[in-house]
C-alpha cells in the first residue's frame, strides 16, 4: 500500500495504534509525518522515529502537504473530517483507517478521490502468517510497544487517565498484582 522505503507516509493520531505506526514506518525506511491535534506531542513523535510533525489544525501547516503522501494510516478512534486527509495523498495513493469511532466519520467528498485515483481502505487484523511476520520485522527492528505498568489496583485512576488522552501509549496490568 505505499509504506515502503523511500515513500512519504502519514500517520494520523499518536496513540496506542499511532506510536506503532511511526515506528514501522520509520523502520521501512518512509519519510514520516505526524499528524496530531496535541503540540505536546510533537517530541514524543520524533523520539519515535518521525520526520515531521503537523499540527492538524493549522491550515497553513496542512497546506504545505497538499498531494505528497504515498500512504496515510489513520489511527484516530474518533469521528472526524477525513477530506483533511485525502486532500494529502497523491495520486493513486491510500489512506487505511484503523480507528473505529463509535460514530460515524462524515461522509468525504468524492472530488480528492475520483480526480486522483485515491482510496479509503480499513483493516483490523492480519491472519497468522501476517503476524509471524510481522512479529519477525519486529524482533529484527527492536520494535516494541510503549507501555506503563499498573497494578490491577490502580485500573480505576488508568481509565480516568485514559479518558483524559494521559496515556503514552499503553498500559498493561502488572498480573502479580492480582494476588495483593
Amino acid at each position: 500500500m505505499g509504506a515502503t522505503s523511500g515513500k512519504k507516509v502519514g500517520i494520523v493520531g499518536l496513540g496506542g495504534l499511532g506510536h506503532m505506526g511511526v515506528k514501522f514506518a520509520h523502520a521501512f525506511g518512509c519519510h514520516t509525518v505526524v499528524f496530531t491535534t496535541s503540540p505536546g506531542k510533537t517530541e514524543d513523535a520524533k523520539r519515535l522515529g518521525a520526520d515531521e510533525v503537523v499540527i492538524s489544525r493549522n491550515a497553513d501547516e496542512m497546506a504545505r502537504h497538499a498531494k505528497s503522501f504515498d500512504f496515510i494510516l489513520n489511527t484516530v478512534a474518533a469521528s472526524h473530517d477525513l477530506d483533511a486527509f485525502t486532500s494529502l495523498l497523491r495520486t493513486d495513493a491510500t489512506m487505511c483507517l484503523v480507528g473505529a469511532p463509535s460514530t460515524p466519520h462524515p461522509s468525504p467528498g468524492v472530488w480528492n478521490l475520483i480526480m486522483r485515483r485515491c482510496s479509503i481502505a480499513g483493516s483490523a487484523i492480519g491472519g497468522l502468517p501476517e503476524t509471524q511476520e510481522m512479529l519477525q520485522f519486529c524482533a529484527e527492528h527492536r520494535i516494541v510497544s510503549d507501555v506503563e505498568v499498573i497494578p490491577i489496583q490502580g485500573i480505576n485512576e488508568a481509565y480516568e487517565r485514559m479518558l483524559r488522552g494521559d496515556v503514552r501509549y499503553r498500559f498493561v496490568i502488572d498480573m502479580a498484582s492480582l494476588a495483593d
